[in-house]
């Protein structure tokens, strides 16, 4: 099966709001919700895609001929790529009933454990979701980020119980989410957290914690000054906040801020190999991607996974190949060209 097959079966049972598009560019959803759009004006998706294609990358192919190695090192770990799943929840409502939030979850941590990559996942208002997730991680050695709303301080501490006895690899925390109407009805304390309340959470988390949701360089040193083991620059908070700028166009000033203080992770609009080493060569550590591979596996499972991934990989092996990479590190700030 290649990736267009992959899209054409997609299209037989995604939908109607996610159309499955040969490039998942943010126009043919735009502000549809429910769905994979987003609060008006609806453009957060298609701008952090258009915002990675005006960067070009710069050929140098007068250097040793070698296999670009692409892996990757987090917590203690190697890992075949700096590309993670990103965590997606409502599955049934947003892109249709196929799957459910623990049906996806179980053929994407399966899949990305045995890729050599991992899978974040998402939280929802029924916390089995959450469970289930974890208990799908420890049958692969615990290997997976199961990604918790900030909830009050309780709610957060009972999630992070529960990865605890299930000695899951890491925690993350999508702080974007503060806004969701079901957070903002809730007392005491859900939604937005203080610095001195998440470091509390990753006091009490006792693993790697990811922060995710990070726009500013401000935020990002607040995540430093709390604790966090890494950050996501990203803004799918847009969902609920309109009018926010894509991750490419703060990922530099965050970069500058907190680089070499804490491992960078970015999402939001990343679709290719081309675009994994656009964004290291910005700064970023590794990427996450979502929609693409919710997509591959609405299409075809965990072989519409291995295709996808093949594909990316391919294409990052590629650039590294065409601009003198031999490895990740090789990805610099002189490997690109920005308008």
């Amino acid at each position: 099966m290649d990736y267009n097959e992959v899209l054409a079966a997609a299209r037989e049972c995604i939908g109607p709001y996610c159309k499955a598009c040969p490039v998942c560019n943010g126009r043919a959803c735009g502000n549809a919700m429910p769905g994979p759009g987003c609060k008006y004006p609806g453009n957060v998706a298609a701008r952090n895609f258009d915002k990675w294609q005006e960067i070009c990358v710069n050929m140098d192919t007068l250097v040793p001929n070698v296999t670009p190695d692409i892996s990757f090192e987090l917590f203690g770990h190697t890992f075949k790529a700096p590309v993670f799943a990103a965590p997606l929840g409502s599955l049934d409502m947003h892109y249709g009933p196929k799957h459910t939030d623990f049906t996806y979850n179980s053929i994407l941590i399966k899949a990305a454990y045995e890729y050599g990559i991992l899978a974040l996942t998402g939280d929802g208002v029924n916390p089995e979701i959450m469970k289930a997730s974890a208990v799908d991680m420890a049958a692969v050695g615990g290997m997976g980020i199961p990604t918790i709303k900030p909830w009050n301080k309780e709610a957060v501490f009972e999630k992070l119980d529960f990865l605890k006895d299930k000695n899951i690899f890491a925690a993350a925390m999508d702080v974007d989410g503060a806004g969701l109407p079901f957070l903002k009805a809730m007392n005491p304390n859900a939604g937005s957290k203080s610095v001195e309340e998440m470091r509390e959470i990753i006091n009490y988390a006792g693993r790697p914690f990811i922060i995710k949701g990070i726009m500013t360089p401000a935020g990002a040193q607040k995540a430093v000054d709390a604790g966090a083991s890494a950050i996501v620059v990203s803004n799918h908070g847009g969902r609920v906040q309109g009018a926010v700028p894509s991750t490419a166009e703060v990922l530099p000033s965050i970069v500058k801020q907190v680089k070499g203080k804490i491992t960078i992770l970015v999402d939001g609009g990343i679709r290719s190999g081309v675009d994994i080493f656009r964004a290291i060569a910005l700064g970023a550590d590794a990427v996450l991607i979502g929609r693409p591979v919710l997509t591959a596996i609405y299409g075809a499972g965990e072989e519409g996974f291995r295709v996808y991934m093949d594909k990316i990989l391919g294409e990052l092996k590629s650039t590294m190949t065409m601009c003198g990479a031999a490895t990740l590190a090789d990805i610099t700030a002189d490997k690109i060209w920005m308008p």
